[in-house]
């Protein structure tokens, strides 16, 4: 074709109403969307977010069921596979061409355009299902983080040796009410501040949790723990395999959050292509959080050795100094509050767009009314009723469920490993395969098969594991009197 008839062509594909794949106007991006603004440090930001979560706090755990030897490796390892698989995403955010292709907004996009059929609904199910598991635990993480602060300062004023309950209900709804609010927030785009704040936050306590376990180990003049982890004896043979297993759920859903993957990626302006930027970011994140990650979890059981708590911050292995533990546990609170909208706004996205698809007419689904901000100069507010009522009701439902079942840490164990191998192995890998047309007995091919197998394993030892420490837990249970 030549240079005019290749002109003609993609003026008139711009008459039509697009934009040339290659040709994006000042305002508008290739697929006619306003112009992205992402970078890779706003994307680095969203995914620290996402990552360093209440997770961390509970890594001086693991490493003390697997000791000196396992501990570090496996975290290490899980991060060389979390890095690995999503670049292989990160690939796959455009199908056919990764520069000028069809470009998949969502994480269940990217499965349809690439593998289609009968796996979108899996990965649909599996997708939103971890994802609400997710406002979940972060409910009741927060509400623990809540108790640590009154119980830090109960034990302040009357001493180590008073019980100092606390009820966790009444924190949980207050953690509620304030994600009702957030939760009325459009979409991704309009929090990449509450993401900067949330990436600050986790700084903020998993340094503190690092110095209080450096001060401790120095306190104690040496470094505590064994190379094969908690010793049986303190534990039976059973509970040691059972709670390796657990450990190894903890520091997956430590890593996990290929889940937004693919929206985080699709805040990121152009050129260079989404997929360099994206891989970037990646690399930075894992690298930042592993570093972390190896720091908090083996200074943790450097202190604490066999006796490190589940939660570094609210298990009290420190009682002083207890302001410094009190700025800790509300970092974590903010964290969480800005993480729960970050892994929830997927979810709302999905539920709004569907709904706008089956009732275009419905004015309540589809009308904004329009509130004018009277300060700093601000758009006006767009309040859309469904918005307020979904949310809503769902910030109501995992509260209630949180309520329910305040011992999540087992059942996070259990989301985890339910969902770091379809979703940040399986799927991935299957999906770069498609993409890359890589053939099938292939070396890479057979290598790629090898890693999400050795995964899927791993995966359902985690589960178990953590199954396990739930049927403990249903033995001494109460619903909605968690005392602590």
């Amino acid at each position: 074709m030549g240079e005019d008839a290749a002109g003609k062509q993609q003026q008139g594909f711009e008459l039509a109403g697009g934009f040339a794949p290659q040709a994006p106007s000042k305002c508008f991006d290739d697929d006619g969307r306003l112009k992205r603004t992402g970078t890779v440090w706003t994307a680095s930001a969203h995914i620290i977010t996402a990552v360093i979560g209440s997770g961390v706090l509970s890594l001086a755990w693991a490493t003390a069921q697997l000791g000196w030897i396992a501990g570090p490796t496996v975290l290490f390892l899980f991060s060389f596979v979390t890095y690995y698989t999503s670049c292989l995403l990160a690939a796959c955010y455009r199908s056919g061409d990764s520069v000028t292709g069809k470009r998949n907004y969502t994480y269940m996009e990217a499965v349809q355009n690439n593998l289609g059929g009968f796996q979108v609904k899996i990965c649909g199910f599996i997708q939103y299902f971890n994802l609400v598991g997710v406002a979940i635990g972060y409910t009741i993480a927060a509400s623990i983080s809540m108790i640590a602060i009154k119980r830090s300062d109960c034990f302040h004023e009357k001493g180590h040796h008073n019980p100092c309950g606390v009820s966790g209900t009444p924190y949980m709804v207050m953690f509620g009410v304030l994600e009702i609010i957030f939760s009325q927030i459009p979409d991704f785009d309009q929090i990449s501040w509450l993401s900067m704040v949330a990436a600050v936050m986790s700084f903020t306590y998993s340094s503190i949790g690092l110095a209080l376990g450096i001060f401790k180990v120095a306190e104690n003049g040496k470094i505590k723990g064994s190379l094969t982890g908690i010793s049986i004896g303190k534990v039976t043979q059973t509970q040691k395999i059972w709670r390796s297993f657990q450990a190894l759920g903890a520091i997956a859903f430590a890593y996990s959050y290929s889940l937004i993957l693919i929206e985080i990626q699709d805040t990121i302006k152009s050129p260079p292509a989404e997929h360099k930027t994206m891989k970037k970011a990646t690399f930075i994140s894992v690298l930042t959080t592993t570093i972390f990650y190896m720091f908090c979890g083996c200074f943790g059981y450097a202190a604490f050795g066999d006796m490190a708590p589940g939660n570094l911050l609210t298990g009290f292995g420190f009682y002083n100094p207890f302001w410094l533990l009190d700025i800790a546990n509300l970092a974590i609170v903010i964290h969480l509050v800005g993480a729960y909208q970050v892994y929830c706004q997927p979810l709302f996205a999905f539920v709004e767009s569907t709904a706008t698809k089956y009732f275009p007419e419905s004015n309540f689904i589809n009308h904004n009314i329009e509130i004018p901000i009277p300060f700093g100069g601000y758009k006006p507010y767009k309040l859309n009723l469904f918005r307020l009522v979904w949310r809503s009701l769902f910030v109501c439902m995992t509260t209630v469920v949180a309520m329910l079942m305040p011992f999540f840490n087992d059942v996070v164990g259990i989301l985890g490993a339910f969902g770091f191998w379809p979703l940040t192995v399986y799927f991935p890998v299957e999906m770069y395969i498609v993409q890359k047309k890589i053939p099938k007995w292939s070396t890479r091919w057979v290598s790629l098969q090898i890693l999400s197998v050795a995964c899927l394993i791993i995966s359902i030892c985690a589960a178990a594991g953590s199954f396990a420490g739930v049927v403990l837990d249903l033995k001494i249970y109460q619903p909605f009197k968690t005392m602590y």
